[in-house]
């Protein structure tokens, strides 16, 4: 069962109504993969989509579309969200995943979150909610849930900025383009500085960016690129974008998942993480 509140009131209810059944509560599910037998329980989204700027703070709930509030900023001026045009989902997951794009991530305007858990409403602090690559407290504190976050932007110019935006979202429509089904990037990137001595010396620096390697730089040294089981393919032009071509399963995705993961353990003694969610 899917359920969405679309209040602060109507999702206590939700929460109150399910808390002693099996549920999970999700955004907008862009970076997730769901279990082929479906989820037995209910599917709880919070949908509230309110948006307020005011000069350079802007107050936006956990439901609103990432890409609207993109929008909102560069129509308002506001400088630093524009790179991330084109990531899909919503905000509340882009909090929760700290999401980002071409050298920024979201927390690096957020000034504060409010969330709801067990006990109540609560609102952190930047520093509170332990921001670091794909990371935040809420990925590992499954029952707080995200209601909304004041973020702190600059005054940009919107010309630039749309200029600027459009030509990311150029080159991310060539790797991803609409059509295709696939979860984005599996993989997270790794970090330049916690990786063995006898791995970092292996990377050339033309593939490092901002102290990060990214992992199809491993997996396409493993072979990645092509493989496929049944419907699911990882793309011939990155390995680490895996799609379904058609027919495919979450089951195919974890097998290749499970068998890319070994061949990086096996060649480079690395763990890759998955960015992606499993339900």
């Amino acid at each position: 069962m899917l359920a969405d509140a679309a209040t602060e009131e109507a999702l206590r209810a939700a929460l109150d109504a399910v808390h002693n059944d099996r549920h999970a509560l999700i955004g907008g599910g862009s970076n997730l993969v769901a279990s082929d037998v479906g989820f037995p329980g209910v599917v709880l989204r919070f949908t509230d989509r309110s948006l307020a700027i005011d000069g350079t703070l802007v107050r936006v709930a956990a439901g609103v579309v990432l890409q609207d509030l993109v929008d909102a900023t560069v129509a308002a001026c506001l400088e630093g969200l524009h790179t991330m045009t084109g990531i899909p989902g919503w905000v509340g997951g882009a909090i929760y995943g700290n999401a980002g794009a071409y050298g920024h991530s979201i927390h690096e305007f957020v000034e504060s979150v409010r969330y709801l858990d067990g006990t109540g409403v609560h609102e952190i602090g930047n520093a509170a909610c332990q921001f670091r690559y794909r990371e935040s407290v809420f990925k590992r504190a499954k029952d707080r849930v995200i209601l909304d976050a004041t973020l702190r932007l600059t005054p940009g110019d919107a010309a630039q900025l749309r200029s600027t935006a459009d030509g990311i979202l150029k080159i991310r429509n060539e790797k991803y383009p609409p059509e295709m089904r696939c979860a984005g990037s599996i993989f997270k990137n790794l970090i330049l500085a916690e990786l063995p001595e006898s791995v970092r010396v292996q990377v050339p620096e033309r593939v490092i960016r901002e102290g990060k390697v990214p992992s199809a730089y491993f997996l396409e040294l493993a072979g990645a690129k092509g493989i496929k089981r049944g419907g699911i393919e990882v793309a011939d032009y990155h390995a680490n974008l895996i799609y379904n071509a058609g027919g495919g399963s979450a089951a195919q995705v974890h097998e290749i998942v499970d068998l890319l993961k070994q061949r990086v353990a096996e060649q480079f003694g690395l763990e890759l993480e998955e960015e992606v969610q499993y339900i």
